[in-house]
């Protein structure tokens, strides 16, 4: 019996929440940035009347404004976004518990269990669209297949509130003749690759010599031909069925190149807090760095250290990031960056620190680092700054 698999995509998510607490915003053309206050801050997401006007998301402020002069920028509510995600999650896991987050908007469900009970995949989907509605306030697009690469595709094809199914019996008619930028991993870099290999679509990648892409593409050639051919396998992971914890990482790959230091820096600093925050909650910390960065070109390199006392500050594993940033031979733009934390050690085992100079300095940077959550958590993520 075939899985059945479900992609879950919350539409214009932190748009659309900013609509809902603000009906006044509704009919406008809205965009959610990181921080309006700055010219070049970028657009994290804009809503369909925006999209019209040609907005993009990753588009610079005043980018946006030259398309679209009457936009309103309304600034990130994360703690808010995080709160509806857990809510769209708790109806997801009524359904099944084999629930897989892709990003704080984005889930697969493996569903195949449910379906004596629940019913087919689509009634499924379809429930989870009206309860998303009515519970939620907002909208959702699914894509319903047998493998979580199509599932994603089915989600990505009809946009807002919709359901796509991906069958066998009908994705090559629907999953080929789209663009190969449309497979999950396959970026502008990979494009460029495929397009001088004279492969467009994703039914090129499928009907590829796998050998070809593996000589020009390593082995995510062979990846992109499984996932372009719907042989892909891979399972829904819940966060309760993954292995102890050994580190703790987080990685972006960025809508727009980052040509300076300043923008590596901005990335570094972004996810070196989701990764104390989660080593805070876990009661957890880190004594190992380890920086990754890939350019354009999708090369990859990696630099990591080890620090004299284990930390959960995001301060000390920002400012240590950057000192192994400074090994990076930083030629070409970068649009991938990943940061994490091994080497862990609960937060409560005492520590050899060298002087009594050292435990004050660490006291107070912990103190500093839980007011700086605090005001937060009240007062949104922007409301203090480093």
């Amino acid at each position: 019996m075939d899985r059945v698999i479900l992609h879950s995509d919350l539409n214009n998510f932190y748009a659309s929440i900013e609509c809902l607490y603000n009906p006044k915003l509704r009919n406008k053309p809205v965009a959610v940035c990181g921080d309006p206050e700055l010219r070049h801050g970028i657009v994290l997401a804009k809503n369909y009347i925006a999209k019209r006007f040609g907005v993009k998301t990753g588009d610079v402020i005043w980018e946006a404004k030259n398309k679209c002069p009457d936009i309103v920028i309304v600034p990130a509510n994360f703690s808010l976004y995080l709160k509806f995600s857990d809510l769209a999650h708790n109806i997801y896991k009524s359904y099944t518990d084999k629930v897989e987050s892709f990003g704080i908007d984005e889930c697969w469900l493996d569903v195949t269990q449910s379906l004596k009970i629940k019913g087919s995949g689509l009634k499924i989907a379809r429930e989870i669209r009206q309860r998303i509605k009515d519970e939620l306030g907002v909208t959702v697009s699914i894509g319903v297949s047998w493998n979580k690469i199509y599932a994603k595709l089915g989600s990505d094809m009809k946009k807002p509130d919709a359901i796509t199914l991906i069958s066998k019996e009908n994705y090559k008619r629907r999953i080929y003749p789209l663009s190969a930028d449309n497979l999950l991993y396959v970026g502008r870099a990979t494009k460029a690759k495929l397009f001088k290999l004279n492969i467009k679509t994703i039914g090129d990648i499928a009907n590829a010599d796998i050998n070809l892409l593996k000589n020009h593409l390593g082995k995510w050639g062979e990846y992109l031909w499984i996932f372009a051919n719907g042989f892909d396998n891979s399972p829904v992971i819940p966060n309760w069925l993954k292995p102890t914890i050994k580190s703790v990482g987080n990685s972006t790959t960025t809508i727009r190149d980052l040509n300076t230091i300043d923008d590596v820096k901005m990335i570094i600093t972004v996810l070196a807090e989701s990764v104390a925050r989660r080593l805070r909650e876990q009661n957890l910390k880190g004594q190992c760095i380890h920086l990754g960065i890939q350019d354009i070109d999708m090369r990859y390199w990696s630099n990591q250290t080890k620090i004299q006392e284990p930390t959960y500050l995001s301060s000390k594993i920002i400012k240590t990031a950057m000192g192994l940033f400074e090994n990076y031979d930083f030629d070409k733009p970068a649009r991938n960056v990943s940061l994490t934390v091994s080497d862990l050690f609960h937060a409560d085992c005492p520590q050899q620190l060298d002087f009594f100079k050292s435990a004050a300095r660490e006291q107070k940077a912990e103190k500093l680092e839980h007011t700086i959550v605090q005001i937060r958590r009240r007062f949104g993520y922007f409301a203090i700054s480093r």
